[in-house]
């Protein structure tokens, strides 16, 4: 790890003084997200009580009671996953120790054992299919239900053995179980949610009220509208977190989240706009952090209303909106020009795929095709992130070139996925992780026919074709045929133009100095537990 001049300076200024200098500064620039120590951690350089600020608030704390980010945020730390992922989205283990397909439609699965939940219950076989049957429960109703619909039987091999049988080969059944819908819940909490439930409360209100599972941090108080508050676990499994506490808290505002952390009200701003870059770069107390991600940013359409239930209307659009002009002007080119659905480093992305292309002149032959020569008013819709009401006001300026009129909702972000989900809109700036890592999760709930709305598919795109693509998709075991299943989704998708596909966006952070061991995954989650405040 490079030192900075300001670092070295102090280095032999210390040396000088006798004094031994334990560890130094990443340098402003650097993206490697983990601390550069130069030699061993101490007590008293662990510890401290971390401040996120984060553009949103959770919109549940139970890991089926949304499926957005700034929830997933939160859950992650509380709720623990029999799967997870390192860096280079490789499935590595959990709380499963091992898993194999013993049959071509049976996965067996080893979990950990002597891991309890924060209640004091014991984490088991059993408790695994307590879980998992509650994400299938339509009682319940989890918006991620999908991502385990093939599951036919679930069997208690023994306190520390389970399968999964389904109804069809799935390869993608570990990488599923790495979402964080999967998250184990204390089955004491859960069966008290099922009794809230029997007196008229809603799926999730006693677990979003005090969640309780594995993780290395407890819930400790949720202020909605203000921040979350979270303290380590002394109890965990393995090796404790180091922080005391994070508290993620809610500052909407870019400029004020980049003003606390500068004044060390916070330690990090999540996310960081990259008009903000500059001015965290060259603080000499703060640094930028940058991340590849398995994210994609789309435009989407609500294809069950006109215009835009006609094909040839949502290619014109797909095609006047000029990409480019976007991600230089709005992202400042941090991100990549998307071509479709599959975000790079995703089984089945295309490199070779060219997408829809940029014409202006086309466009409008479509529209007039479409029977509008003269355009047509319409509302976008976004929630209140700066880039995403950016980008509506770009797309706005660009579509008035083909005489579409275009007014522009702003919206809360809970009300925002509520009206979306609902089908109250007709465009809309949005963007989808593939979480799991793989090409099912990036396609399977944004297209099938059975996810419109809350899971995913907010354009309520309803196509025999795709649908029987991404059923093929799901079901194909051997790697280079499912790429081709995906390859012709692809091609497929991008002819049906759900979506505008604008990038694939890289994610920023802004750090303070003091903020050791911080690492963010492609999917966007920061893993915290071995992050400390350097004293």
């Amino acid at each position: 790890m490079n030192l900075t001049k300001k670092v070295i300076a102090y280095f032999i200024m210390v040396m000088f003084l006798g004094l031994v200098l334990t560890a130094c500064a990443s340098e402003p620039d650097d993206d490697s997200g983990s601390d550069a120590s130069g030699g061993e951690e101490t007590e008293e350089s662990q510890g401290g009580d971390l401040v996120i600020a984060k553009a949103s608030d959770a919109v549940s704390l139970d890991p089926n009671g949304s499926n957005d980010i700034p929830s997933y945020d939160v859950q992650i730390n509380i709720f623990e996953t029999l799967i997870k992922q390192n860096q280079d989205m490789e499935l590595t283990p959990s709380l499963a120790t091992d898993w194999e397909a013993v049959e071509d439609n049976v996965w067996e699965f080893t979990l950990q054992e002597g891991v309890t939940f924060h209640d004091g219950a014991e984490f088991n076989a059993d408790v695994v299919k307590k879980n998992v049957e509650r994400i299938l429960d339509p009682e319940v109703a989890s918006s991620q239900a999908s991502l385990f619909e093939m599951i036919t039987d679930i069997e208690v091999v023994d306190d520390y053995t389970i399968r999964f049988t389904t109804e069809y080969p799935f390869a993608s059944l570990p990488a599923h179980l790495a979402h964080p819908v999967s998250g184990m819940v204390s089955p004491d909490l859960i069966d008290e949610d099922y009794q809230a439930m029997e007196n008229g409360d809603e799926p999730g209100t006693v677990i979003n009220e005090n969640p309780i599972g594995t993780g290395y941090f407890k819930f400790d108080e949720w202020v909605p509208g203000e921040y979350v508050r979270l303290t380590r676990n002394d109890d965990y499994w393995e090796e404790p977190a180091k922080l005391d506490s994070v508290t993620f808290k809610v500052t909407s505002e870019d400029l004020t989240r980049v003003a606390e952390l500068q004044t060390g009200d916070s330690h990090i701003t999540n996310p960081l706009s990259p008009s903000d870059v500059e001015q965290i770069e060259t603080h000499e107390e703060t640094n930028v952090q940058q991340q590849e991600s398995v994210s994609l940013a789309y435009i989407g359409f609500n294809t069950s209303k006109e215009p835009f239930d006609d094909k040839r209307v949502r290619q014109a659009i797909s095609m006047a909106v000029d990409k480019n002009e976007i991600i230089e002007g709005i992202y400042d080119g941090y991100a990549v020009p998307a071509v479709g659905p599959i975000p790079p480093g995703v089984l089945g992305y295309d490199e070779n795929a060219s997408g829809m292309e940029h014409n202006i002149e086309k466009a409008k032959e479509l529209l007039a095709e479409a029977g509008y020569e003269d355009g047509f008013e319409t509302t976008i819709m976004t929630n209140d992130a700066r880039e995403r009401i950016d980008t509506a006001t770009n797309v706005q300026a660009q579509l008035a070139e083909i005489g579409i009129d275009i007014n522009i909702e702003v919206l809360e972000w809970g009300a925002y996925l509520e009206a979306t989900a609902n089908g109250d809109h007709e465009m809309y700036v949005l963007g989808w992780v593939t979480g799991t890592g793989d090409t099912d999760y990036a396609t399977y709930p944004l297209y099938h026919s059975q996810n419109v709305g809350a899971p995913g598919n907010r354009t309520f795109t309803q196509n025999d074709e795709v649908d029987s693509l991404l059923e093929e998709g799901r079901q194909t075991f051997e790697e280079e045929e499912r790429h081709e299943v995906y390859r012709e989704l692809q091609e497929t998708l991008v002819d049906l133009s759900p979506n505008i596909f604008l990038h694939y966006t890289e994610y920023l952070l802004g750090v303070r100095n003091e903020v050791k061991g911080l690492e963010q995954l492609p999917t966007q989650y920061l893993m915290l537990k071995d992050v400390y405040l350097e004293n």
